[in-house]
């Protein structure tokens, strides 16, 4: 659910996950958004491994229809919470992959940086969004980590894939799924 379709200047909207393709549409590179709900941890390990297993028509640990994965390796949590820091790795090096995902269903992703024409393509032609977090601030990303657990790959350690449960995670549109990018010039 959104609570605000207009993101002007200021304005926080609160996204719910799963996200479907209407409400991907209507996000907005340069909106301020607050993230709730189940996004699944994966980088580069397990990337190669769910592109293999789609490649070799197998199931993969989780439905990507309406997912959205977070690129991050999460430190292991302390004093009760379910993980430490989990600040965002670059996008681009999930690239090669993630078109396959998307084109698969998979709704968003989160991480830093700029994505590959093909990613931006992907995500135009399937509806999906990528949200873009702040490098460098694992320790405070992590707070808004509010329940987490490992669900495959188990041998891949910090990159194995897990379920985690986002409450009030901070982000901004930085591709929408028109294509309008905040790394372009002259973006809004």
């Amino acid at each position: 659910m959104m609570t605000d379709d207009a993101g002007g200047a200021g304005t926080v909207v609160d996204v719910e996950f799963p996200l479907d393709e209407a409400r991907a549409r209507a996000l907005r590179a340069g909106t301020l958004v607050r993230l709730n709900g189940v996004v699944y941890a994966a980088r580069d390990a397990a990337h190669m491994r769910m592109a293999a297993a789609v490649d070799r028509g197998e199931a993969l640990p989780f439905d990507l229809r309406g997912a959205v994965i977070y690129y991050v390796g999460p430190s292991p949590g302390s004093e009760g919470r379910p993980v430490g820091s989990a600040g965002p790795t670059t996008s681009s090096r999930m690239d090669v992959y993630a078109p396959r995902l998307i084109g698969r269903g998979l709704r968003g992703t989160i991480g830093k940086g700029e994505r590959s024409a093909a990613v931006v393509e992907a995500m135009r032609r399937h509806g999906a969004v990528y949200f873009a977090a702040t490098g460098g601030a694992g320790a405070l990303l992590g707070r808004c980590v509010v329940a987490g657990e490992i669900i495959a790959y188990e041998d891949l350690g910090p990159e194995a894939v897990r379920r985690l449960v986002l409450r009030d995670f901070p982000a901004i549109v930085a591709i929408d799924a028109e294509g309008r990018s905040l790394y372009d010039r002259g973006a809004p």
